[in-house]
Order: structure tokens, then sequence, then C-alpha cells
């Protein structure tokens, strides 16, 4: 048992070490293009919101018909 948490515990700092190795390697974005991408995920998800309203309100309708 004992050998067993020894493992865990140098697989989890070798983890965090390579995690924070490759995290250096990021090139992260500036202040403008974080502002201008954030426009674009929220632009992109205020539009698939109207779409799956639109879709959702036209399969209400059907089905209103249909079921009478």
């Amino acid at each position: 048992m004992a050998g067993e948490k020894k493992r865990f515990g140098g697989k989890a700092t070798k983890f965090v070490k390579e995690t924070r190795s490759e995290l250096k390697k990021v090139i992260w974005p500036g202040r403008k293009e974080l502002a201008s991408l954030t426009s674009v995920v929220f632009a992109t998800v205020i539009l698939a919101a109207l779409l799956i309203f639109v879709v959702d309100l036209a399969f209400g309708q059907l089905l209103g018909l249909i079921i009478g």
C-alpha cells in the first residue's frame, strides 16, 4: 500500500512538472486579440441560441398542428 502511494505521488509530481513546462511554451493572446476572439465566441453562441430557438418554435408549432 505504501509503495502504491509513493508511485502515485511520483506520477502526480511528474504530471505537475510536465504541465508547467508545457504552459511555459504557450503563446498567450494579447488584450486586443483576446477581446476580438471573445466577441466572436459571444456572437457564435447568440447565433446558435437563436437558431435552436427558431427550430424549437417551428417543431412546437408543427407538433401543435399534428396533435390538434
